[in-house]
């Protein structure tokens, strides 16, 4: 009896992880779709990120399936094919049996060239959650310059690390829009790829003959590790599934480079400190002002290369306790508020020594220059920018409701 009842528990925990693991929308495009693809000429928006629930790429499943469509072009993001080449650094273009083009290289969108004999478009590239992080602008172009050649588009959706109820930070001015922001949304959205992709049709007016595979089993609740599905480092500093979490919290700080936030260390957005800092100091100040959701920790680290390359700094480590309560922007606004209470001169000091093009890079990536300004001018800047723009988010919450999906 003792046996049957642990083998019984035994085959009920397994069948809840099997029904936990989320369909993605690459598995359940090839299962339900391929039959109204006959005779497409396919162009395909993916990276090292584009497998499926098997681990299988999304680029070997077309070049699988026999009879339905053919795959004539290849389309890669920032940080290239296979997710290796740095941010900011250009992506060139390989010569293959099926061409390969990249759309961070001379050209960011889709040229009349590359898309010259296509009539489909598939979309398959896993995103981390904010407004910054350049794969959705990819497609939003490729949307727009394919509803301008009346080619149809296919999302292939995927979770948002970040979860679908999360919603915090900066709306986009769009005077500022650029490749780093393109949508007016904030800076976590709470969206997932497809989602965004039905808001920017929508709101923007696209006329994108857009179709979204969405996901089986994804709630908006989740975390990445509640999806049951492996997690493939979206780019080169992004290693984990909840490093998107501290990038929200530490990003924006990082393009002045006032401290170093990990960048060149072994915990990328995780950490923050300055040779100039003291961290049992600026620990105890930051869990004094009672964040909910988040704790830090005093952190020392010499880093391999970035700002302060080599140099011993002190700081802390982000700790998150609750993710429901957390919220990363205002952990970001607290850090640069303390820093500026704590280290007045040695922060208005590296402040003047930025170099102007690193300030338009913040002010691209914060969404407006509002926030910039309150560094140079506000004494007491934290709970200002923590306020920041509140009333404008609860009206974006009101109409991204009608372009999602789960």
């Amino acid at each position: 009896m003792p046996f049957r009842f642990f083998l019984s528990c035994f085959l009920l925990i397994l069948t809840i992880g099997a029904e936990a693991k989320v369909e993605l929308g690459v598995d359940l495009f090839f299962a339900e779709k391929l039959g109204s693809l006959k005779g497409a000429k396919v162009g395909l928006v993916t990276n090292h990120t584009g497998l499926n629930g098997e681990l299988r790429s999304t680029i070997d499943l077309f070049l699988a399936q026999k009879g339905h469509s053919t795959l004539v072009a290849i389309f890669s993001p920032e940080h290239g094919l296979s997710g290796s080449v740095h941010a900011g650094e250009k992506v060139g273009s390989e010569a293959e049996e099926i061409p390969i083009y990249s759309l961070y290289g001379e050209n960011r969108r889709p040229t009349e060239k590359m898309l010259q004999g296509i009539d489909l478009i598939v979309y398959d590239i896993q995103e981390i959650g904010i407004r910054p992080y350049t794969y959705a602008t990819t497609l939003f172009y490729v949307m727009e310059e394919a509803a301008k050649k009346k080619i149809r588009v296919v999302v292939l959706d995927r979770p948002n690390p970040l979860g679908g109820l999360l919603v915090d930070g900066p709306m986009l001015n769009g005077k500022l829009r650029s490749f780093l922001g393109y949508i007016n949304v904030p800076y976590c959205h709470g969206m997932t790829i497809g989602e965004l992709a039905r808001f920017f049709n929508g709101e923007y007016q696209i006329g994108c003959d857009l179709e979204v595979v969405a996901m089986r089993g994804w709630k908006r609740s989740m975390l990445y590790r509640d999806t049951g599905l492996e997690w493939i480092p979206t780019s080169p500093n992004i290693p984990e599934p909840d490093t998107p979490f501290y990038c929200a919290a530490t990003g924006m700080l990082g393009e002045l480079e006032l401290v170093n936030i990990g960048i060149g260390y072994t915990l990328p957005f995780k950490i923050i400190g300055a040779p100039w800092i003291s961290g049992k100091e600026f620990a105890a100040q930051l869990n004094g002002q009672n964040l909910p959701g988040v704790l830090f920790a005093a952190f020392s680290f010499r880093p391999f290369y970035g700002p302060y390359k080599g140099q011993d700094c002190q700081g802390v480590k982000i700790l998150i306790t609750d993710h429901a309560k957390y919220r990363p922007l205002s952990v970001q606004y607290l850090l640069i508020g303390m820093l500026k209470s704590l280290y007045p001169k040695e922060f208005s000091k590296r402040l003047n020594e930025v170099n102007p093009e690193r300030i338009k890079l913040f002010t691209k990536v914060s969404g407006n220059e509002e926030i910039y300004a309150m560094l140079l001018n506000e004494k007491y800047v934290a709970w200002k920018l923590i306020e920041f723009q509140k009333e404008e988010r609860n009206v974006f919450l009101q109409k991204r409701e009608k372009y999602l999906l789960y």
